[in-house]
């Protein structure tokens, strides 16, 4: 397996790698292509491969120059890119055939949700011991998925048993503590090596296989994430016969510092989970609550009511849940733009009690982009009216899945907050205020009334294996006591930017919450910009002000450099972030529903002023 020339780069990039590589959480906008950024990342580092050698001390500067790569850490990111190159470059690979996770059971679910939807059988071969994160019977049964399990003593036994399989998918799995290293076999069409500390990296072998790629990606994208960049730092080293520090990163002390924390910022004293990040921590609840109707109502319909618009990993899960599981299906919300989201909640709860089917709401509070917010006496009004089936009985209540990513410290859960009385579970994107975006783990509460039902989400967390790692749990220890001031500080930036945009460009139309509702406790610090446009057709105005867009963004980020960044973010501790989000955080919603205004986010550390004059010389412009 040993390649000197490769390991000889590789050990010279991680001496000369970017900073961002290792802190960066999300992806800089103004170097990510989107339809290229599986491909033209790894192929400009290809490049530098060949030519690295003839100026090694121009390497640094050619690093920081490469393009973003993937989106986000949940796809994957620079350091995990390496990692995957490297490891096939060893094993005479293409590199998208190598693809590693944080979770160590996300590469097996990956591979039977594939095959569950090809009607195709999947024999997982493993040596020593089933992982014990891997519950056979629940995957089976919550899931839907199908397999076989056959234990080996090696992977010969397997060559001299198992050739016949050539009409199947053959899963091998094995762990080992030093690194991920690797021996093929042309019977075995995944490898997947397991770290118990760092994750897991799955092999594709075989032209044959080449369709499950994009399929895995996509699991990786929307249900956990890549390995993190601390971890895959680590398994670099480790390919290089390095020894990396030793963590000295307390778990004990930090997970009850962070769970301290949650239980003070959201008012619940129900005990949290805190998740590699939002979306795995969104899939835990989703599969969580499909386990508790499973059990508790068999055989009904269960409903995942979602706004069409809101943020795009939200709805592409839902849809890939409701893809795999029958009972499971998505009725969309209109929520925004005109369209009221108690009125909505009220037509569609209505609708699924006269079916008799089990009614699971996710919501944004306040919405994404639009950041609006109902009217929350109405909202429990709406959730607690008692509805009957079309047969006479009492409907199944629902349960209100509350995103709070915009405003992470207004309480709802308490005993005495306005959703006490309705089934509420809460969750937060790390990447966001909770650590400042220093990482991705997210976490989820609920009130009293839905205690019940966490650990059945805890549970699902473990299974997945989407916990958040210790060193994401050391960074939320550090930053959650500190969020609720940063929250302040960034509303009141926001707040006096919006003011200035509607004395100076009163033709904008901005979209943020009142100074009524921030008085009740609604202090976001993002808001959406619909810029003034012109035209003659609809046609016209649309892309009038689609250029106007970029028109702003470009010069506030040539403007102040430092600061201003286009960038899908929130919650940071520095800087302005502008993105557009029918081509970010909308990227999968369709594409009637998407939105193409600005929005904006503004943290508790800028330079407010430079951004007014900058503001005032574009306004000049148009």
């Amino acid at each position: 397996m040993k390649d000197e020339k490769i390991l000889n780069f590789i050990e010279v990039v991680l001496d000369h790698m970017p900073a961002d590589w290792l802190n960066l959480t999300t992806h800089r906008l103004d170097i990510y292509d989107e339809k290229l950024a599986k491909t033209q990342f790894l192929e400009q580092f290809e490049l530098l491969f060949t030519q690295y050698q003839s100026a090694p001390e121009n390497l640094g500067a050619a690093l920081a120059a490469l393009p973003t790569s993937y989106d986000y850490i949940r796809l994957g990111h620079p350091l995990s890119c390496v990692l995957e190159w490297t490891i096939a470059k060893l094993n005479q690979l293409k590199s998208e055939h190598v693809i590693s996770f944080s979770s160590k059971t996300a590469p097996i679910l990956a591979i039977l949700r594939k095959n569950l939807l090809a009607n195709k059988n999947t024999k997982i071969i493993y040596t020593g011991e089933l992982p014990d994160f891997f519950d056979a019977d629940l995957v089976r049964r919550v899931y839907g998925y199908h397999f076989e399990l056959k234990q080996v003593e090696n992977l010969d036994q397997v060559v001299e048993q198992d050739s016949e399989l050539a009409h199947e998918s053959t899963v091998f799995i094995s762990q080992s503590e030093t690194s991920f290293e690797f021996k093929l076999s042309p019977n075995i069409d995944f490898f997947i090596a397991i770290h118990p500390q760092l994750g897991s990296v799955l092999l594709v072998n075989g032209a044959q296989n080449e369709g499950y790629i994009s399929e895995i990606q996509h699991v990786r994208r929307r249900e956990t994430i890549a390995m993190t960049p601390a971890n895959t730092l680590i398994a670099l080293k480790q390919l290089l016969g390095k020894e990396s520090p030793q963590s000295n990163q307390d778990l004990v002390a930090n997970k009850a510092s962070v769970l301290a924390s949650i239980q003070e910022i959201t008012g619940s004293d129900i005990k949290a989970v805190v998740a590699s990040s939002g979306l795995s921590m969104q899939y835990a609840i989703v599969m969580g609550l499909v386990h508790e109707a499973l059990d508790k109502h068999p055989g009904k319909a269960i409903k995942l009511v979602i706004p069409p618009n809101c943020y795009g990993g939200t709805n592409d899960q839902a849809r890939r849940v409701a893809a795999c599981i029958d009972q499971v299906e998505v009725v969309d919300l209109p929520v925004d733009g005109g369209n009221d989201m108690v009125r909505s909640i009220d037509i569609v709860l209505e609708q699924i009690a006269k079916a008799d089917a089990i009614p699971y709401i996710i919501v944004e509070i306040p919405t994404n982009p639009r950041v609006e917010v109902p009217d929350l006496q109405k909202l429990k009004e709406v959730l607690s009216q008692v509805r009957t089936t079309s047969a006479g009985k009492q409907a199944i209540d629902p349960v209100f899945i509350l995103d709070q990513t915009f405003c992470p410290n207004f309480h709802f859960l308490g005993e005495s907050d306005i959703l006490a009385s309705i089934r509420t579970i809460a969750y937060v994107s790390g990447s966001k205020f909770p650590s400042g975006g220093k990482c991705t783990a997210g976490f989820c509460v609920s009130n009293k009334k839905a205690e019940a039902l966490m650990p059945k989400i805890d549970l699902h967390l473990k299974l997945c294996d989407n916990e958040a790692t210790p060193l994401q749990m050391e960074i939320l220890a550090k930053q959650l006591p500190s969020m609720n001031q940063r929250i302040q500080d960034a509303y009141r930036n926001t707040r006096e930017f919006v003011n200035f945009i509607s004395a100076n460009l009163p033709g904008a139309k901005i979209n943020f919450v009142s100074e009524e509702l921030a008085a009740q406790g609604f202090t976001p610090s993002v808001f959406s910009l619909d810029l003034p446009t012109k035209g003659n057709t609809a046609e016209e105005r649309e892309a009038y002000k689609r250029a106007l867009n970029l028109q702003l963004i470009e010069m506030m980020i040539k403007k102040i450099p430092g600061e201003s960044k286009y960038c899908v973010s929130y919650g940071q501790l520095k800087g302005c972030y502008w993105t557009i989000p029918a081509t970010s955080t909308q990227g999968t919603t369709k594409e009637v529903d998407k939105d193409y205004i600005l929005r904006v986010a503004l943290s508790p550390d800028l330079d407010l002023e430079l951004h007014k004059k900058v503001f005032l010389e574009f306004v000049r412009t148009i």
